[in-house]
């Protein structure tokens, strides 16, 4: 039987079991004797191992182990147990922020197709553009009072759905927002318009997500036939809606300026993989607005710095000889393009044929998970997961040794504006919120994307075809960070020692790609939410993926980075916004600005001292900002300082105010570029660091998926929060920026690093404790100097067996599968092929033209 020890279960070693019985009773038996035995047996494991490995590198011809390193018989240790989290136990028996479950969806669905709603609702699959359809339905998260009420203990908030329809149909076509609840659908649910949440509720149909491939087989008249063949004689590659077309199309955004057109750059990259490297030098620029496809045209066309007002005008240069074309023609046809995959090429490295360490809890996982409500608690920490089809994962009532310290905290929008002397390049400027990076999570790589021991959770997003319901979509694990959270060097009694440091991290992997009318551009967004044991929390944006490339030539030289013969990295802004609604102590908190200034003074006890009377040295100045208006800031210069919420009626054992400190992290930038009317007013939010406003239910974010195509007329326009009001001692929230100044490199290609696209910002404890917590933690070890110099030091480890060893459980084999995807009767849809599947897959980012 396990002996159960610090609430875990050590497996003993067979040599062991057999003399368990006496040695239970033995309480002579020092604690260094203990340790000498299990340094003995821990020595023994090194030497056998040492030997083995030796014999293997010794064994020419093998590429990877073909012996087991260890056995149970070898080294008498038992299996360890299993990797699987505890229960936790949620402060109450729902998750008020929860998603939609799939029958709570389909319920929906048919709720609002009823004849008597008199929506006259088209399905997403079959819809054309002048249908009505049902966009999106997904929670609407309850007021904060009533969330706050039943956590208290009181009673559970109804729970409400918000609806997105694209109403085609109007005599006016346009998008509108409702509410419907509360849920379960009964007699008692009723639906009315959700506007107070926008500055503008009329949202144009211009602006309108994209729903099926009918828009985009629409759009593909433009590649006429007799383009295609100039298309062919110029690039050596084919756009004629077959299944060996060797281009495929992509586009530019926004889209329109106040919602009054739909316009777009298209272009077209090769069909190979990785196309977003791959451009050609030709574009068009369409407009595709209102809901008549007849009425579409193709305005310009651009090839080799070449300007012509129509498709027929480029054709009739073409065909007359005007045409100057691109040196070399259609040769790069030929280039060889691996290198755009992300297959294994060079010499392979020293050792490299061994797997890497990987992170083991020999004793079992230290944090505890409630998947029905997806509830997560680990050190004092404890949080509720919600997602949504917009940004993704977001984390409510995060706690820690029982007291709430965030009440919100979620992505809101990320921006990319790009560089470029080319039409697609010079006029992108994308908000991701528009394509949901939410509904473009996708499974996480076991072992890759997330250490072996971490724990899946599922997340549920809707779109006009159907639900997705992603098994693997967030992660959860601990690592050791391998460096001491504090530890200090010391002779004096219990001066010496270290404290472990230990970190949970909460992830997703968004993936946000190409597609007509959508991304140019495969970005993977890792998001990170990580938490440490002295109350430290860091969010942190990690990003990799293809990038959106443009057609190198000289002429692009300053707006990116060549990479390869014809393509070029462009140079581009990711400004990541987060919503984070901090309740320290209470709802009553203000903005304390800390800043470190340089001083001259004089000192009178310097009087007669060579250094004179002068000292120059730096004072730190605190005050409390009164307004909103004064509360869109940017860091203080070279960091000399930061913000931080505090109460000030609050205060710890001496006196001062409790409250968090924001840090910056990695790459803490502002949007470059202000004055843009590609972002003229939709991502005011951008051109700060952090903001600071007072939290109201109808300003729930900085932004909306419509915001990116109405810079000039933004749905929800951040400014409009700043309007002079007071902001001391009342609920907050700090809008704080995350980001990177993408300046391309060979090294990009095929795939920029997260080592590098990295950005972050931590919430620090600031006096909210009186000392340093993460000295509660048993992971920690004291030292206490000997008697006579070069005896061995005493220590104390309380008792925690950090060289307790098993033998790891064997990780399942990899194995990767689809999502499982729905329609709107609930029932589970089955692919028919694998084109399909990457259909599903890629949500169309990349999309292969079909005339």
């Amino acid at each position: 039987m396990p002996i159960h020890s610090q609430d875990y279960h050590l497996l003993p070693t067979k040599n062991d079991e057999a003399k368990s019985k006496s040695s239970r009773g033995d309480d002579n038996v020092s604690k260094a004797l203990r340790r000498r035995r299990g340094r003995f047996r821990l020595g023994f494991l090194i030497f056998f191992t040492t030997i083995t490995l030796c014999a293997l590198f010794l064994t020419p011809g093998k590429s990877s182990p073909s012996v087991t390193l260890y056995s149970d018989e070898d080294t008498g240790l038992e299996r360890c147990v299993a990797p699987l989290p505890t229960a936790a136990k949620p402060p109450t028996r729902t998750n008020p922020w929860a998603s939609l479950t799939v029958p709570e969806i389909t319920a929906i669905q048919k709720w609002l197709e009823a004849p008597e709603r008199e929506l006259n609702l088209s399905r997403g699959s079959t819809a054309i553009l002048s249908d009505n359809v049902v966009y999106l339905i997904e929670i609407y998260y309850p007021a904060k009072s009533d969330a706050l009420e039943y956590l208290a203990g009181g009673s559970a908030p109804d729970r409400y759905s918000h609806i997105v329809i694209h109403h085609g149909g109007s005599e006016v076509p346009t998008i509108k927002n409702y509410i419907v609840g509360p849920l379960p659908i009964d007699e008692q649910t009723t639906m009315r318009p959700l506007t107070e949440i926008y500055h503008e509720n009329d949202i144009p149909y211009n602006v309108r997500g994209f729903v099926n491939m009918g828009e985009l087989r629409d759009v593909f008249k433009f590649i006429s036939p007799d383009l295609s063949d100039a298309l062919e004689d110029l690039f050596g590659a084919t756009t004629r809606g077959e299944d060996n077309d060797t281009l495929v199309a992509s586009a530019g955004g926004p889209f329109s300026f106040d919602g009054s057109t739909r316009k777009t750059w298209f272009s077209l990259r090769r069909n190979l993989p990785g196309p977003w490297l791959l451009p050609v030098n030709f574009w068009q620029y369409i407009d595709v607005a209102g809901t008549d496809p007849s009425l579409w045209k193709a305005s310009k066309v651009v090839y080799n710095h070449q300007i012509f007002e129509s498709t027929e005008e480029f054709l009739r240069s073409y065909r007359n000889g005007t045409l100057v074309r691109v040196p070399g023609g259609s040769s790069d046809s030929t280039e060889d393009f691996s290198w755009s995959t992300r297959k294994r090429v060079g010499t392979p490295r020293d050792l490299d044929h061994l797997p890497g360490p990987r992170s083991v809890s020999f004793a079992g996982l230290r944090f505890r998970v409630d998947r029905a409500t997806q509830y997560i608690s680990w050190m004092g920490w404890g949080m509720y997961l919600g997602f949504d089809r917009d940004m993704g994962l977001n984390l409510w009532d995060i706690t820690l040794k029982g007291e709430r310290i965030i009440y919100q905290l979620a992505p809101q929008e990320a921006i990319a504006q790009y560089a470029g002397n080319d039409p697609l390049q010079s006029t992108t400027a994308w908000l991701d919120r528009h394509f949901g990076m939410g509904l473009a999570v996708r499974d996480m790589l076991p072992g890759y994307d997330c250490p072996h021991e971490a724990v899946y959770l599922p997340a549920t997003t809707h779109s006009a075809l159907g639900v997705i319901v992603r098994e693997k979509a967030i992660c959860v694990f601990e690592q050791d960070t391998g460096r001491p959270v504090t530890r200090h060097t010391g002779y004096l009694e219990g001066e010496f020692g270290a404290v472990k440091g230990y970190m949970l991290t909460v992830r997703t992997i968004s993936v946000v790609g190409n597609s007509i009318l959508a991304r140019n551009a495969v970005e993977e967004y890792q998001f990170d939410y990580m938490f440490h044991i002295d109350g430290t929390m860091e969010v942190r944006l990690s990003a990799s993926g293809y990038l959106q490339g443009g057609y190198w030539e000289p002429l692009q030289e300053g707006y990116g980075g060549r990479i390869r013969e014809h393509s070029m990295g462009n140079l581009h802004d990711h400004v990541i916004n987060y919503k984070v609604d901090l309740d320290i102590a209470g709802l009553e908190n203000s903005l304390l600005e800390t800043i470190a200034a340089q001083e001259i003074v004089e000192h009178p006890w310097l009087e007669d001292d060579e250094w004179g009377r002068t000292a120059i040295q730096q004072k730190v100045t605190k005050r409390i900002i009164e307004t909103e208006d004064q509360a869109l800031l940017k860091y203080p210069t070279n960091f000399q300082g930061h913000y931080s919420i505090v109460n000030q009626n609050k205060t710890n054992a001496w006196g001062v105010p409790r409250g968090y400190a924001i840090h910056a992290g990695y790459n803490p930038i502002h949007n470059t570029i202000v004055g843009s009317r590609r972002l003229l007013n939709n991502a005011n939010w951008a051109r700060y660091n952090l903001a600071v406003s007072v939290r109201k239910e109808n300003e729930p974010s900085s932004s909306s998926m419509w915001n990116m195509n109405l810079p000039g007329k933004p749905t929800v326009d951040f400014h409009k929060f700043f309007d002079g009001e007071n902001i001391t001692q009342d609920d907050l929230v700090v809008w704080v920026n995350v980001g990177t100044h993408h300046m391309p490199q060979a090294e990009d290609s095929p795939n920029t690093k997260t080592t590098v696209a990295m950005s972050s910002f931590l919430l620090t404890p600031l006096n909210y404790f009186d000392s340093d917590i993460s000295l509660d933690s048993s992971n920690a070890i004291l030292l206490s100097a000997p008697s006579k110099p070069g005896e061995p030091w005493g220590f104390d480890d309380y008792d925690v067996k950090q060289d307790f060893t098993c033998i790891p459980k064997t990780p399942p084999p990899f194995e990767y599968l689809d999502p499982n995807v729905y329609d709107e009767e609930g029932r589970l849809k089955e692919p028919e092929n694998v084109e399909d599947l990457r259909k599903m897959a890629e949500m169309y980012h990349r999309i292969k033209i079909e005339l």
